[in-house]
């Protein structure tokens, strides 16, 4: 039992890391499934372009996907249309700054797709043995009937080694996706590294605050199924009765609308949530000294998560 408590604390604190390793797992197996039973090169004209849609096109679906299952954009756009909500400088300042983050997230899976993909080179070799790009340039050294012939590199193992002595299309494929996986890691721990450099709170206030979001969504999912259930039980019983039904309290659409705005952090004011922000100064908008921070975006996604998105 103590040993479970320790993985579940472990995989707690660092949720985020085992959330991206998850899905870029799950995208290269999906790659490697797709390439083994679906791809399969014309081995003609069409090579290039066949080869690019395979290779960026799920890239763009997985993009978009990661979109939608983001908790944050759908606490962000949910109801700020309505004629109640009027859009200002200051919500569109801060649609731009959580929509950075956003993406970096989003972008986790397509550069997982791609790169594993250039690894595995079947997508390059095709889109590449059509290009005039990699047959002027990058195999410049292949005579011109061989050269002509390289569309046909993908179907014909005896001439992929032959032309291979000379012009590599898998080597380059794999050099392209260790630079892309290279690249990515160097940015990705960069931009890390920034947002926790101009956190406006140490690191042991974020480890509690993480607790205290984790006991407030449990607690919350708690009272609202009372709170649904007792409304429920009234209206229902009412509906069965002559009597009217006594006066019952519920949260009112502008008290909603005051707990679903993106959290922005006050330094005069010490607020773990909307929620809490809200019990304090029974207000829970947004002032003009609410900064949005990007380390502190897990409020937002525990906070969508209260919400059952």
């Amino acid at each position: 039992m103590e040993k479970l408590r320790t993985a579940m604390d472990f995989c707690i604190r660092h949720q985020k890391i085992l959330g991206y390793s998850i899905v870029s797992l799950l995208t290269a197996a999906s790659e490697y499934i797709f390439s083994s039973v679906a791809f399969k090169c014309p081995c003609n004209s069409w090579n290039t372009v066949y080869g690019c849609v395979f290779l960026l096109v799920p890239a763009f679906v997985l993009f978009l996907l990661g979109y939608m299952i983001n908790a944050r954009v759908w606490l962000l756009v949910t109801g700020r249309c309505s004629p109640e909500n009027q859009c200002s400088c200051d919500s569109c300042g801060n649609f731009r700054k959580v929509l950075m983050p956003v993406t970096a997230s989003a972008l986790v899976a397509p550069f997982t797709w791609i790169a594993v993909a250039l690894l595995s080179a079947s997508f390059y070799e095709c889109a590449a043995s059509r290009s005039s790009f990699i047959g002027k340039l990058v195999c410049r050294d292949i005579e011109k009937p061989v050269n002509a012939s390289l569309e046909k590199i993908p179907c014909d193992k005896e001439l992929s080694e032959e032309i291979g002595k000379f012009c590599s299309l898998q080597a380059q494929s794999q050099i392209a996706g260790w630079l892309l996986i290279a690249i990515i890691m160097t940015l990705a721990l960069i931009a890390t590294c920034f947002s926790r450099c101009f956190s406006p709170v140490s690191y042991f206030q974020l480890m509690f605050w993480k607790i205290y979001l984790k006991k407030e969504r449990e607690v919350f999912e708690i009272k609202a199924k009372d709170h649904a259930a007792k409304l429920a039980e009234r209206n229902v019983h009412f509906f069965f009765e002559p009597a009217d039904p006594a006066p019952f309290w519920t949260p009112r659409n502008e008290d909603w609308q005051k707990i679903s705005f993106p959290y922005g952090f006050n330094t005069k004011e010490q607020h773990y949530s909307m929620i809490h922000k809200y019990v304090n100064t029974n207000r829970g908008k947004a002032s003009s000294e609410d900064q949005i921070h990007t380390v502190l975006g897990f409020v937002d996604e525990a906070h969508a998560s209260e919400s059952g998105f």
